[in-house]
């Protein structure tokens, strides 16, 4: 799977241009700084290393994402079974809800979900 590891801090800014798109730079800015609290110098470095690494693009100062939230928490979610639970989803979800209810909505959403996700022998 291609890399799309994001720090804390860019999938925070990353959010702002998800929901914002197409924004800006200027007005990705001001938005920084209302909700994070960043100087716009701070939020110009972070766009540009983001898009360096082709997470998105900033063409004629009007920013847009080149990867989609979903891909991003794909991955994410990907590498943390795959780091503390040996790639183990069952070991995962002992662990999430381990002291945890789910709602009767919840519970029948994860069943269709696995339902769509089993392998036919």
């Amino acid at each position: 799977m291609e890399e799309l590891k994001l720090y804390e801090s860019e999938y925070r800014f990353m959010e702002l241009v998800w929901e914002a798109q197409p924004v800006r730079s200027m007005d990705l800015a001001r938005l920084a700084a209302y909700e994070l609290g960043w100087k716009k110098s701070t939020s110009y470095t972070v766009l540009k290393k983001l898009a360096g690494r082709g997470f998105v693009k900033n063409e004629e100062a009007v920013v847009t994402a080149l990867v989609q939230r979903e891909d991003v928490q794909r991955f994410e979610s990907e590498a943390l079974v795959d780091r503390n639970f040996g790639g183990s989803l069952p070991a995962f979800l002992t662990a999430f809800l381990q002291d945890r209810k789910l709602t009767r909505r919840e519970a029948d959403e994860i069943r269709r979900m696995i339902e769509e996700a089993v392998e036919d022998d």
